[in-house]
């Protein structure tokens, strides 16, 4: 069964048997001031757990792909993240042992490492390849990806000069031991298949998909290296005003195309447990309360606010505002997440629906949440989307 936003027979809960329809009237919970009206929900897979990982690119990327399965006819899948990550870790430690370390090495990733894998070595699914290989159920890198980053940097201090023709030998071993061997050869629904074979089979063209952000210290309508530490692969994006970034991602989904969303999440606002991102004119009133180290930042500790409780005005945001925060390191690639579809409060006011990767327990939206067109507007690092998912006429600008 596809898993959308599901919502509890008293319109005030979330159960996972059931699906949000558009039109339907939902509560966060029942005690909330919030009232939400769905305006368009798209389908999407079961909520995933990258828990004590900071692969959140890989989840919300595939999570994405999985949707534009089901748009495309292809229907539910379950694609391994563990098989982008696998391979992902090679490469950087190839790339960073050949810059001598003068480059970014960390389990961080961008939208576009999946495409990259999924051209060069394929596809497998989750059944076939879970990265589990370490005895636990979930996902825990804490200690691997530091071995991974004490074995290149042992390597690169090269005491002997030069490199001994064996020390990728010694660290794929190590990843191997934690992750698992990458099959060469699989059987999936009663079919034979390379991960090549799986790929190609499943018909989705990487070459659709594009990276669209908005910032003015590149020109717009032009693509350029999005200066971020975790684009390791340097890859493009298109350069968008602001306003039309927010009408790509709003159309997009009024026509039914789902997208990987980049952003900032370490904002007083984004309270994961409270299933809201917003953006407050006065943020002083939010208070955290503890730490949330699991997810690597605040994003999911608890925080109290009567804006938490009933919606509230929330900031004015212009172009000028998001490039002041992303130059002076305010806002940062925290996380990738997947929007499924947009929502409205009694105000008017829209949200985009968002679908997390931090597994089922810790909201009331069994993993989903809502964020404001505010925060969305200055928030956004980048998105993720099909080519045809774009406006004609902003994509006539972009010579798509």
């Amino acid at each position: 069964m596809i898993k959308k936003l599901a919502i509890g027979t008293m319109a005030v809960g979330f159960a996972c048997t059931s699906i949000a329809q558009d039109g339907q009237t939902i509560k966060i919970k029942p005690e909330s001031g919030y009232s939400f009206t769905v305006v368009k929900d798209i389908e999407a897979t079961p909520v995933q757990n990258q828990n004590r990982t900071g692969t959140c690119w890989s989840f919300s990327t595939l999570g994405f792909l999985e949707s534009e399965l089901i748009r495309t006819g292809k229907g539910e899948h379950n694609l391994s993240e563990m098989y982008v990550v696998n391979h992902t870790y090679k490469e950087k430690a190839d790339r960073y042992v050949r810059m001598h370390g003068h480059t970014n090495f960390g389990a961080g990733g961008a939208f576009v490492d999946i495409a990259h894998v999924w051209d060069k070595y394929g596809m497998v699914p989750e059944e076939v390849y879970d990265g589990l290989n370490y005895g636990s159920e979930t996902h825990n890198h804490s200690e691997l990806d530091n071995i991974l980053k004490a074995y290149v940097d042992a390597v690169i201090e090269n005491k002997q000069k030069t490199l001994t023709p064996t020390w990728k030998e010694g660290y794929d071993a190590v990843v191997a031991a934690y992750l698992g061997e990458v099959p060469s050869e699989f059987e999936y629904r009663g079919k034979r298949y390379t991960p090549k074979s799986y790929a190609d089979d499943l018909g989705l063209n990487m070459d659709d998909y594009v990276s669209i952000t908005s910032y003015t210290h590149h020109p717009f309508y032009e693509k350029f290296m999005l200066e971020i530490p975790d684009n390791w692969l340097h890859v493009q994006s298109y350069n968008l005003p602001i306003d039309e970034l927010m009408r790509v991602m709003e159309e997009s989904v009024m026509n039914g195309y789902s997208f990987a969303w980049g952003a900032d999440v370490s904002e007083k606002g984004f309270a994961f447990r409270e299933g809201l991102a917003i953006l407050p004119e006065d943020p002083s009133t939010i208070k955290v309360k503890g730490k949330d180290n699991a997810q690597f930042n605040n994003a999911g500790a608890d925080k109290i606010s009567n804006a938490f409780e009933t919606p509230v005005k929330q900031l004015e945001v212009d172009q000028d505002m998001r490039q002041k925060q992303f130059d002076n390191w305010k806002t940062t690639d925290d996380h990738g997440m997947q929007v499924t579809g947009i929502v409205e409060d009694q105000n008017g006011d829209k949200y985009f629906l968002v679908k997390n990767s931090w597994g089922t327990k810790y909201n009331n939206l069994d993993g989903y949440f809502f964020a404001s067109q505010a925060y969305a507007k200055l928030k956004t690092m980048n998105i993720y989307l099909h080519k045809d998912a774009i406006p004609r006429d902003i994509a006539k600008k972009l010579d798509l």
